[in-house]
């Protein structure tokens, strides 16, 4: 058998063995650059001078003089074997020193991650903390409960935060505040049915409380006025159930608070007592346009049109617009369940298919 024959018979670990390199990755590797050195020694091949300078430069220096015929085999096992500990200690040294320089790397991203975050976490305490961070905070957080985080004219916005201001701390607003509001010129809607109910919830502590100080009736019907816009008829009820009507000598004041409650009666859906209230209501003050309004209003929603047109018929009669009897009836459209919006429909449209084209279905 051929050198090399039994050099690709043995098992290339043992041969890295035998010359003392299986600590070395490529020793069992065929084509590595020490495997094809061994290949060469086993075979009993020449070594050029740029292997030999190889083994020279890599520490190699007991396979270096086995080579080159300067010790025999024995010594140079007994050579090769402290050098290849030698080498071994090296490497673990090497590998050990590349693990904690890879570690320190690690340290030091790791560092420097905690100190962006932590100058981040600054930054953002700093915006958080900051007077207008924390006014504009307040200011989105009230434009959002009062459905207006729509864009908003810049003219329009300090006075406007204002009046949100002031209406959530649960201040009345002027008359001047309301008109402002209400006007038709501007391109957006400000007065938002939340901001509304919020101003009337106000108006009726408001006048509830003067009520329970002073006792004066009128009061009562002020305050309830603002509780029925505030969806708070059930309060309303309870304040107005504590005046006794009966003892009031003033027909106008007795009516107002007969017609004021019926229209809590109403909302209540408490309908006969509300058709009861708005008849005493209309008994006191005949000419007064108001309990005709009531009793208009709570017929149509029972399903008495007929009855809900005659009383809105007096009601215009005795001064009331023909605009608000309509705004009235569309209300009680809007509002009623399928089956009695198309009751009403129908009777609307047949009475006057022009004037009530609204009640068309889209």
């Amino acid at each position: 058998m051929s050198p090399e024959s039994k050099l690709t018979a043995q098992p290339l670990i043992e041969i890295a063995r035998k010359h003392f390199v299986q600590d070395l990755s490529g020793a069992a590797i065929p084509g590595s650059r020490i495997n094809n050195i061994l290949k060469q020694v086993e075979s009993g091949s020449p070594l050029s001078n740029f292997t030999l300078q190889y083994l020279q430069k890599n520490g190699f220096l007991a396979l270096l003089s086995y080579v080159k015929n300067e010790i025999s085999f024995v010594d140079f096992q007994k050579a090769a074997k402290p050098e290849q500990a030698k080498r071994q200690e090296l490497t673990k040294d090497k590998i050990s020193w590349e693990e904690a320089e890879r570690r320190k790397k690690r340290e030091a991203l790791l560092a420097k991650a905690r100190q962006e975050q932590e100058r981040a976490a600054a930054r953002r305490r700093a915006y958080e903390n900051d007077p207008k961070t924390i006014a504009k905070r307040k200011q989105n957080k009230l434009r959002a409960r009062y459905n207006l985080s729509f864009y908003i004219e810049r003219e329009h916005f300090p006075r406007l935060m204002n009046i949100l201001g002031n209406v959530d701390r649960g201040l009345r607003l002027t008359e001047n505040d309301i008109a402002w509001l209400t006007t038709k010129d501007y391109e957006y809607e400000y007065y938002t049915e939340e901001l509304r109910e919020r101003y009337h919830e106000n108006e009726a502590e408001f006048y509830a409380k003067e009520f329970q100080k002073r006792r004066d009736p009128w009061l009562a019907v002020n305050a309830s006025s603002h509780f029925r816009k505030c969806q708070r008829a059930a309060e309303a009820d309870t304040m107005l159930k504590t005046i006794k009507t009966s003892k009031i000598n003033k027909k106008k004041l007795r009516s107002a608070l007969c017609t004021t409650h019926g229209g809590v009666k109403r909302d209540l859906h408490k309908y006969n007592e509300a058709i009861t209230l708005g008849e005493q209501a209309h008994e006191l003050t005949p000419k007064d346009f108001r309990p005709c309004t009531l009793l208009g209003a709570v017929n149509m929603e029972m399903g008495n049109h007929s009855m809900g047109e005659a009383w809105y018929e007096k009601a215009i009669e005795r001064g009331a617009s023909e605009k608000s009897v309509d705004d009235d009836l569309r209300s009680i459209f809007m509002r009623a369940t399928s089956a009695k919006r198309e009751e009403l429909r129908a009777y609307l449209l047949k009475k006057d298919p022009h004037r009530y084209r609204w009640a068309k279905k889209k």
